[in-house]
This record gives C-alpha cells, sequence and structure tokens, in this order.
C-alpha cells in the first residue's frame, strides 16, 4: 500500500472509502474492457463521502482514458494513476487528459535518500563519492544491499525496456544503431551545452550514415518523453531571455551512463557532480535552466514561483586560485541581488563579495530542503 494510503487512513479515513487496483496483478486480468472497472469501482465504493480511487499501471488497460475521463467526472471520487511506462507519462497522455490531470514524476533517489537506504550517515564523503559512481534508482540500491552482483544486470535490462520497447517499438524505428550512437554521445556530453545540428555534424565524422538536423531532433524528443535524458534550456542572464537553438542534457540516472561507457570513478567529475546538482534542484522547486552570460556560464539558473532567481555554479573543486577565480567571474558579473551560490566538495565554506561558497554534500542533506 503506498504512503499516502497509509496517511489517508491515519487521518480517519475509512477503509471502505479506499480502493486500489493493480493492473499487472493476476486478479486484475479478469478485467478486459474499461466499463467493466468502472461498474465495478462504482459498485464497490458505494456511499456518501470523498472516494480514493488509485490505479496502478493503467496504461495496461485498453482505452485506460475513458475509464480515467469516466471517474474524473463521477462524484466525490479522488483519482490517482500511476505507472512505470514511457506511455503513461509521455505528452501523449496531456491529449488524452486534457486539463484534467496534474502530474507528479518521480526522480531516483536524492543523495539524502540514498544515505537513508545504507543507514551510514557518518561515511558521506565515502558514500558520496559511490553515489556519483553508481545508480540512485530505488531497486538497483536494494539490489546493491543485497546481491551486488545483480545491480548491472538490472542496468542493462532496464535500460533495453526503455530503449527498445518505450522508444524504438513504440516509434516504429528501424536503425537502431542511429539511436545508439546518439545516447552515447549525450550520455559524453552531460552538461555541456549542444544542437541537433553539433551532434549530426560530431557522428557523420566518426560513422558512414548521413545524419541529419531534423532525425537528430526526432530522437532527442523520443529520449526526452522516455524520460532517459533531460534537456535544459540556455537563458540568456543580462538580456533576460532564453535561448532557442542550443540545450544541456542530464541523464535521469549515472548508473545508466556508467554500464556503457567505461566508467572511471576519478574522471569526469566536474560532469558528474552537475548532473547530481541538476537533479536535487528540480526535486526542490522552481524552473531549471543553465545561464549564459556574454563571456561566460553559470551552470544553472533556478526560477522560483514567486518571481526570484537563484543562480549556482558547480565545480568539483576549487581550492586553488585561479580556478576559484574563474568560478566566480561569472558570478560576479551578474548585476542583481539575487542569491548566487558556488558549490562544490571543498571543505570550505565562505561568503566572497556575496557569493556563498558551500559543500555540496552538506547542501543536499541540508535538513529544511
Amino acid at each position: 500500500m503506498s504512503e499516502y494510503q497509509l496517511w489517508l487512513q491515519s487521518n480517519g479515513i475509512d477503509d471502505s472509502h479506499i480502493l486500489a487496483i493493480n493492473f499487472e496483478e493476476r486478479e486484475s486480468s479478469r478485467f478486459t474492457i474499461w466499463q467493466d472497472v468502472y461498474d465495478y469501482i462504482v459498485a464497490r465504493l458505494a456511499g456518501d463521502g470523498m472516494r480514493y480511487v488509485f490505479l496502478d499501471e493503467v496504461q495496461t488497460l485498453h482505452n485506460f482514458e475513458k475509464l480515467v475521463d469516466a471517474l474524473y467526472v463521477t462524484k466525490n471520487i479522488d483519482l490517482y494513476i500511476t505507472g512505470s511506462n514511457a506511455y503513461l507519462l509521455s505528452s501523449e497522455l496531456g491529449t488524452l487528459l486534457t486539463g484534467r490531470y496534474i502530474t507528479i514524476n518521480l526522480h531516483p533517489f536524492s543523495f539524502a535518500e540514498y544515505i537513508t537506504a545504507y543507514g551510514d550517515k557518518a561515511n558521506a564523503d565515502r558514500l558520496f563519492r559511490q553515489y556519483m559512481n553508481t545508480s540512485c534508482f530505488p531497486e538497483a540500491v536494494n539490489l546493491s544491499l543485497s546481491s551486488p552482483d545483480m545491480v548491472n544486470n538490472y542496468l542493462k535490462a532496464l535500460y533495453e525496456t526503455v530503449v527498445v520497447k518505450d522508444i524504438v517499438k513504440r516509434n516504429k524505428l528501424r536503425k537502431f544503431d542511429t539511436l545508439q550512437h546518439i545516447v552515447n554521445f549525450l550520455f559524453d556530453s552531460v552538461g555541456s551545452v549542444v544542437s541537433p545540428n553539433n551532434i549530426a555534424d560530431t557522428l557523420r565524422k566518426t560513422s558512414t550514415e548521413n545524419l541529419s538536423h531534423n532525425t537528430v531532433q526526432k530522437y532527442l524528443r523520443f529520449f526526452t518523453e522516455s524520460y532517459l535524458i533531460y534537456p535544459v534550456r540556455l537563458y540568456y542572464i543580462k538580456g533576460k531571455r532564453l535561448l532557442s537553438s542550443n540545450y544541456k542534457y542530464y541523464v535521469v540516472d549515472l548508473g545508466l551512463r556508467n554500464i556503457l561507457q567505461m566508467n572511471n570513478p576519478i574522471s569526469d567529475l566536474g560532469h558528474k557532480l552537475e548532473n547530481v546538482v541538476y537533479f536535487e534542484l528540480l526535486r526542490r522547486g522552481g524552473e531549471v535552466f543553465a545561464g549564459q552570460t556574454d563571456n561566460g556560464e553559470v551552470d544553472f539558473v533556478v526560477m522560483k514561483p514567486n518571481g526570484e532567481r537563484v543562480y549556482y555554479q558547480v565545480a568539483y573543486t576549487a581550492n586553488d586560485e585561479k580556478t576559484l577565480k574563474r568560478e566566480l567571474s561569472s558570478l560576479k558579473k551578474i548585476r542583481d541581488s539575487y542569491p548566487k551560490y558556488l558549490l562544490t566538495t571543498d571543505f570550505e565554506t565562505s561568503n566572497i563579495e556575496g557569493i556563498q561558497r558551500l559543500n555540496v554534500i552538506d547542501w543536499l542533506l541540508e535538513s529544511n530542503n
């Protein structure tokens, strides 16, 4: 039972007002048409007061959107649908259920959750290096605690499910090699500014395939709709406007990146750290952009719902004077009074001309977040 269902019970909601159906369970196989499910739910939850309905893996039911529509207009039903398949989570859902739903996307474990799973907060530094070099999917973490040799097998199977089932089959793609080349390029370019044109140009030099800008753009859409990668638009800070052509991309889980490439635990730490910070900023709320100045970059600009902005620069280490000066330079040129942070793995914390330098592990574990 989900945490929310338990919460409802603990707050006085009677069990007779809560109904959960998992369409992947054997007892649910008797439902073949959506009308039967609707009749079952309405009969099962007869009575006054709000009724709470939870439908898990609902996309496996043919015409599930008709069931959702019918329940939506039924009085006193609070409806929750969940699923792990990209079909349910993609933009197609917006077409099927226009204006009648709120999406809550679940991310892999944050570092705070990761530490809780291991129960070893005293060794946060060691676990953080592990966090950047392994998977933070909940099931992968569970396997690492019980059967560590199975983690890579799980990640490979998960990748195959996302790529082959959710992308290749759904979009009727014929050129799997093309897809794989683009994925490898994106995974290798985490945190770098790229465009469909430079992806196509680079891949044309390393393969015999004549890739076009439009082909790359199409594949990028497939990857983002399947939540394999997350695109981040560029925001021109001085002009206060979005730039349309180039993006940065981050991978949903660094463990997936590592199974496709020869992972060196001590290499590319800056981009791995940037990937970690990006997803933490998503969890904390607001729109996340990559900042662009006239002669430099700010890794992240977060637009808060109240209109305020927060700037973040990320570096694995900035202990030497030259690196510190470089990392601070773009932040110093921003002429507004919104908060500015430099996040590193260094132990030193200080305020430098209004820029707060923080240890990234402490920042990730802040109790008020």
